[in-house]
């Protein structure tokens, strides 16, 4: 009997992608991005492996055919599968939640201590051949209030690493998530009070430009915004405006709006720290992350239930 096929879009690490090769022919496109290229590959696979940039579409599961029982995403969110044309078509959809939250929650934290203590404008100084003055000063974390604008498995995580410094946790979520040493507050209220913002949100219609000229203008003077979420919970043009007015300090990134496209404008910002989205790229988040891809495949295919389905 012959073996079911799995596209793999992009690349997977051998951790997840040995587990497939044992059971499924796979087959890697690497250049998985492309939604017209990954188009012509999958007819008659069995399950299709995403990065979340490329987007899942009704036009991408017609292409797959009724062979097609799991999309299985390498990331926690689910922003580019189109869950309603997922559902109609009674085709699964995975993402890879937790196993991830240790390494995205360090580089959050990461990145605001490299913004807060401009490490990033510092660095290139130095590379240049300069050396800092007297007035080249930062702002501290220890003792900060900090807010942080969603408390999932993430956010909750951030809130954990940051108790070693004495901040006072501030956070908005939907709903009340007690034992974190954080006080829950409405958002507006919450940015009046903190000295770092933190996005820890799932990208939807309601969230998308969570953070634009008007939740900007309520942020404290001289604060600063880490985004290791996604992009688009941020109206970059507003972000800029704001980062170029010194109404905010400084900004750290790891995510942007048009991946990976980065606007100049941006930048050439000197109070920027901006990473290509490396928040769960630690050698052990990603194999954890392929061996949990390969195991909701595995499911689906077999007819069980995925390890961690959303569809």
């Amino acid at each position: 009997m012959e073996k079911p096929r799995v596209v793999v879009a992009g690349t997977l690490p051998a951790a997840g992608l040995g587990l497939l090769e044992e059971r499924f022919v796979v087959e890697q496109a690497r250049d998985g991005a492309d939604h017209g290229s990954l188009l012509a590959r999958v007819e008659g696979a069995a399950a299709i492996v995403v990065h979340p940039p490329t987007p899942v579409d009704g036009r991408l599961l017609d292409a797959a055919g009724e062979s097609l029982a799991v999309v299985a995403n390498f990331g926690v969110g689910i922003d580019n599968i189109d869950l309603a044309a997922v559902r109609v078509r009674g085709v699964r959809a995975t993402n890879t939640p937790s196993v991830l939250n240790d390494a995205t929650a360090e580089l959050a934290v990461t990145l605001m201590l490299a913004a807060a203590r401009r490490v990033a404008e510092g660095d290139r100084i130095v590379r240049a051949g300069g050396w800092a003055d007297d007035d080249f000063l930062g702002r501290g974390v220890v003792g900060a209030t900090v807010g942080l604008v969603g408390f999932g498995r993430i956010g909750q995580r951030v809130a954990e690493l940051l108790r070693g410094f004495d901040t006072r946790l501030q956070y908005s979520n939907r709903s009340e998530k007690p034992g974190h040493g954080a006080e829950r507050r409405e958002l507006p209220e919450l940015l009046g009070v903190s000295d770092f913002v933190s996005l820890h949100l799932a990208l939807t219609p309601d969230t998308r430009h969570v953070i634009n000229a008007d939740t900007l203008g309520l942020m404290k003077p001289g604060a600063i915004l880490v985004n290791a979420g996604r992009g688009a919970l941020v109206d970059t043009d507003a972000l800029i405006e704001a980062l170029r007015s010194g109404h905010l300090a400084a900004a750290g990134l790891d995510v942007f709006e048009d991946e990976p496209h980065v606007p100049a404008e941006l930048r050439e910002l000197p109070n920027t720290v901006l990473l290509p989205h490396i928040g769960s790229a630690t050698a052990d988040a990603r194999d954890a992350m392929a061996r949990l891809v390969a195991e909701n495949v595995i499911a689906a295919i077999e007819g069980r239930e995925p390890p961690t389905a959303v569809v």
